[in-house]
């Protein structure tokens, strides 16, 4: 392949088609001259193979908006197309998508309608919402078949939200010149085909879609172009009231029932315990850490509802000392507040979903997985905000609530899905219905149910780290100096550095906890009792919950498993419902495997 800017002949009318005479000698990064070598690959392909549809999926961070761009000013430049259209998910996309194009000479209208178009003869094409072109899909189908349309779906999968939208969006754009598929997350829990994808059998009875170019996070991890991704989880004790008045007492993270699962951790999210301040307040302390190697780097909270929202914005602002920016709706002024936090150096922006795709906000470096949604798509998509890399060694890191299934996700980042056409099921229609609809109430759990309970008190503790498939730490109460040895890690690490520092640090925590206390140290009986009942049954828990964590890296044996071993050998309720007698038993069985080398394996 020789220079891709000799594969670009320049028109004698880039004026009357709104580029730069100096295009493309003078294009922005990541555009014709200083493509990526994923970029320049799949642009060789789409030359080679001329196809009228063509999908790309390429994780967030890695430039599909840079490669599109390319596509559609060589389709200008050569004649093929005389207009664009670029469709998105969102209102402020739009406006994300102009800019862009403004950037590299390509005048793009984000105000333009289906009816209407662009608002004038300088502009070579029109941003819409998927929404918007629902609206009037004949009159956008008119526009199109006027002229040679290259039309671009930013992230298409949405084109499958609703059936109205594929129907429409299928119907309106069919007579296009060209179609560029875009997906950083080409993923559904539901059956409605996508427009404009290829489905083949996978031998297993399902449909499945074929992209034309794929660049996965591992291989863009490789390539130095996303951050590595450390999942800070975080674990606690759990009290509530069901709607049937009765009081129940569990541990997030435990083995529990999908219902339960839901209630702690909406328990755990209420702005009113304990547990989202503990986290907040360790998300902000590392942060401040990586702040340290990267001065502007910010953090993100992605909120359950709006009321959960103002209330973390008010936790973050006795924190820090500094207002967070708060983002509650898809509202232009909302699209103007996320690009002021994009360009400033401020430290926190909560926000209610909305945040979750698209954005382009680089400096984004700490999370916090603060929402019931718990999809493989939303959850890839809030994720794929923070892995955008702007330099080596920056790192990212997500704090996640210990659940079974986001944990699943954490340790599956580098495993690709694709669209798969299969009977929806009930469950997965709750969660469609879940993942669709923004909360303004705090109503709905993770499974799509409803229920009506009261959140009495919640604690947290720092569970472990997963990175690079890898689990690391062992469980400690938050705050605790064993937990800022983690949250302490430096702001700029390769992935090398980032393993090798975690399992230094985990070999130290092993050894200490394993070791026990040192002889003269113990707790002084007398002062241990004056110690109030709770106070005595958490420092107890977290005794047991650091040696159950430690027979798992001796045993790999995982923490549940390990936790029903002890509650059958000992008798009595789980740990986080159980007294003082029967978790010291339970500690003094766990301790004597040690010893022995007895145990469950």
């Amino acid at each position: 392949m020789g220079p891709v800017s000799a594969q670009f002949p320049e028109a004698p009318d880039l004026r009357s088609r709104g580029l730069s005479p100096a295009y493309p000698d003078r294009a922005a990064w990541g555009t014709v001259k200083n493509l990526r070598a994923w970029q320049a690959a799949a642009l060789q392909q789409y030359r080679e193979e001329e196809p009228r549809d063509f999908l790309t999926v390429a994780t967030p961070g890695a430039g599909k908006t840079s490669f599109a761009l390319t596509v559609a000013t060589d389709l200008l430049n050569r004649r093929v197309v005389d207009r664009i259209l670029i469709i998105t998910p969102t209102e402020h996309l739009k406006t994300q998508w102009a800019s862009a194009a403004d950037r590299v000479g390509l005048l793009i209208d984000p105000d333009g309608s289906a009816k209407g178009g662009a608002a004038g003869k300088h502009f070579v094409g029109t941003a819409l919402t998927y929404a918007g072109a629902a609206v009037n899909p004949n009159a956008l189908r008119i526009r199109i078949e006027h002229h040679n349309t290259l039309v671009i779906f930013d992230e298409i999968h949405h084109a499958g939200d609703a059936l109205s939208w594929g129907e429409a969006v299928r119907e309106a754009c069919e007579p296009a010149k060209r179609r560029l598929s875009l997906t950083g997350t080409p993923f559904r829990s539901d059956a409605n085909p996508i427009p404009f994808v290829t489905y083949e059998p996978d031998g297993e009875g399902t449909m499945r879609s074929r992209p034309d170019y794929n660049y996965g996070y591992a291989e863009a991890l490789a390539d130095g172009i996303v951050r590595p991704v450390l999942f800070m989880a975080y674990s606690g004790d759990m009290h509530w009231r069901t709607n049937a008045g009765d009081e129940v007492t569990a541990r997030l993270g435990e083995p529990m029932t999908k219902d339960m699962i839901s209630q702690a951790l909406r328990t755990a999210l209420d702005p009113h315990g304990a547990w989202i301040p503990a986290v907040l307040r360790a998300a902000d302390t590392r942060l401040t850490e990586v702040r340290q190697s990267v001065p502007d780097a910010g953090g993100l909270v992605i909120a359950n509802d709006q009321s959960s929202a103002r209330a973390y914005a008010r936790m973050l602002h006795h924190i820090t000392g500094e207002k967070p920016t708060v983002v509650l709706s898809d509202e232009p002024k909302s699209g103007e507040r996320i690009s002021d936090f994009a360009a400033s150096r401020d430290r926190w922006m909560v926000a209610v979903r909305m945040v979750s795709e698209g954005v382009d906000v680089p400096r984004l470096s700490v999370g916090v997985y603060a929402t019931m949604t718990a999809t493989p798509l939303f959850f890839a998509q809030a994720v794929g905000r923070f892995v955008r890399a702007r330099g080596r060694g920056e790192t990212a890191t997500v704090f996640v609530p210990t659940v079974p299934r986001l944990l699943t996700y954490a340790s599956e980042m580098e495993v690709q899905r694709d669209h798969a056409l299969k009977r929806r099921t009930e469950d997965e229609t709750f969660l469609l219905a879940e993942a669709q609809r923004e909360q303004n109430t705090a109503d709905a759990d993770i499974d799509g149910e409803q229920h009506q309970f009261q959140a009495l008190g919640s604690e947290a503790d720092f569970e472990k780290v997963l990175f690079d498939g890898g689990e690391f730490g062992l469980t400690t109460m938050a705050g605790s100096a064993e937990e800022q040895e983690y949250l302490g890690l430096p702001g700029l690490l390769d992935p090398t550095q980032v393993k090798d520092l975690l399992q230094r640090r985990q070999a130290d925590q092993l050894a200490r906890t394993e070791a026990g206390p040192a002889r003269g140290q113990e707790e002084p009986a007398g002062r241990a009792r004056q110690q109030a009942t709770h106070q005595r049954l958490r420092a107890l828990r977290k005794e047991l919950n650091s040696l159950v964590s430690a027979w798992n890296h001796r045993t790999d044996l995982p923490h549940g498993v390990i936790h029903n071993k002890l509650v059958e050998a000992t008798g009595g309720p789980p740990s986080a419902a159980a007294d003082e007698e029967t978790l010291e038993t339970r500690i003094d069985l766990i301790r004597q495997w040690a010893i022995t080398g007895g145990g469950p394996r």
